[in-house]
């Protein structure tokens, strides 16, 4: 489904997909997001892709071509080709098409020995990648497998392992920790990532003629133990109406939109979803306060199994 049809569904159910986040707004504010002080996933990821980067190559291999699932700005995919030997061709993935477009004319200049190919699609729902030109490698970082539900995550992993047509995926995977951690990396003090969740009503004003009064919508985000998941949430301060693309929804006060949710896994857990999905889990790289973590996974056994911190 589009924009529009997903999106008047999702009222309906009260749940709306967190693809949708990703306009040219929401993907520059979640730029911003990424270098707050309580975000620590992309700084810790950051930091393991530059500590690790020549094992990574040494296990990828000359001539590779990566695809990188979500790609947005491909800030980390830098740290990845810059070690690389002679990668042939790098195609970044992503729903915001504009985004995606202003990424790949940077990585162009700044590697002009590599093949760019951006492809603007929605990967969680089908993906036709173009015909491989060398060792495919798949690259998704950022904990973005953790905005699925566990079963939604199998499956999702179960395609990749098919679009890579043989190939590894090393895939960015946030750890179970203290939820005061977790609370603050949601709710930090300047108030971005209340604005990028406001901006998917933002985004149905402006792309559907819809009337949120954006002041009108709580930002909610919070720790839910028991699922081992943030969950965030847009919240109705007040009784309203709201009309979107000619229908009208009604909503009460504390009424909620869920609109994503970010699971936290233990290194064993994920293993054993990877598994699942037909991949054979390789070494782990985490931090050293085991906050985050990537993972290299095979479509086929004979991987050593250890973890490197």
């Amino acid at each position: 489904m589009n924009f529009h049809e997903d999106f008047v569904a999702g009222l309906r159910e009260r749940r709306i997909a967190p693809k949708w986040f990703y306009d040219a707004e929401g993907s520059r504010l979640f730029e911003r997001i990424c270098e707050l002080p309580e975000y620590y996933p992309t700084r810790t990821e950051l930091a393991l892709l530059d500590r690790h980067a020549d094992e990574f190559a040494a296990r990828i291999g000359p001539g590779a071509e990566i695809v990188e699932f979500g790609a947005g700005a491909s800030v980390k995919v830098r740290l990845l080709l810059q070690a690389l030997e002679a990668p042939r061709r790098f195609v970044p993935v992503d729903i915001s098409g504009e985004h995606l477009a202003e990424a790949a004319a940077a990585l162009r200049a700044d590697f002009p020995g590599l093949a760019v190919e951006p492809l603007a699609a929605d990967f969680t729902a089908s993906l036709a990648l173009p015909p491989p030109v060398g060792r495919r490698i798949g690259f998704f970082p950022g904990s973005s497998i953790g905005n699925f539900e566990p079963d939604e995550a199998c499956a999702l992993l179960a395609r990749f392992r098919r679009w890579l047509d043989g190939g590894a995926l090393l895939i960015g995977v946030d750890l179970i920790k203290e939820p005061a951690l977790l609370h603050a990396a949601y709710n930090d003090a300047r108030g971005v990532t209340a604005a990028f969740n406001r901006n998917l009503l933002a985004r149905a004003n402006r792309e559907l003629g819809a009337d949120f009064d954006l002041s009108a919508w709580a930002h909610a985000a919070f720790y839910h133990p028991p699922l081992r998941r943030i969950e965030m949430h847009l919240v109705s301060r007040r009784r309203q109406a709201v009309c979107v693309a000619g229908e009208v929804f009604e909503f009460d006060e504390g009424d909620s939109l869920h609109t994503e949710n970010s699971y936290k896994y233990s290194v064993d857990g994920f293993r054993a979803l990877a598994r699942r999905a037909g991949f054979e889990p390789g070494p782990v790289w985490t931090d050293a306060a085991r906050r985050f973590s990537l993972h290299w996974l095979e479509p086929a056994g004979g991987v050593s199994e250890r973890t490197s911190g």
